[in-house]
């Protein structure tokens, strides 16, 4: 069982930044990869990020490259996503979630790849 903790959500205006955060318990982490998902109403939960533990790999969605970066601190067993340049379109829910390995980082982008999912934080982009 892993269990995740997601804060930093809220209200910027466009062209502002945020921080997102996602705090992890559990056993075995170091096997999981962990990924960052939105969600907008009446839309798909769609791939925003994902960072491996093990090597620190990553990788990110055409959307928001250039823009946001996923990071890491392991000793806190934890995982962030600054978002800078936000646009309204990026409004949505965000998700933090946890999955086993698969062997390369371009394999964990689809929601399928995820065991385990935090809350949602929600992020409003005004423009």
């Amino acid at each position: 069982q892993v269990q995740l903790v997601e804060s930093g959500g809220g209200l910027v205006q466009a062209g502002g930044s945020l921080r997102l955060s996602c705090a992890a318990s559990g056993r075995s982490f170091s096997t999981y990869a962990m990924g960052w998902f939105r969600q907008a109403p009446g839309s798909e939960r769609e791939f925003v990020a994902a960072i491996s533990w093990n090597s620190g790999a990553t990788h990110f969605a055409d959307s928001v490259k250039g823009r946001f970066t996923i990071s890491r601190d392991n000793a806190k067993n934890a995982v962030y996503l600054q978002m800078n340049s936000l646009k309204p379109e990026d409004t949505a829910v965000y998700y933090c979630a946890a999955g086993r390995w698969a062997g390369s980082i371009a394999v964990m982008t689809g929601k399928y790849q995820y065991t385990y999912w935090g809350q949602g934080t929600q992020v409003t982009v005004s423009s």
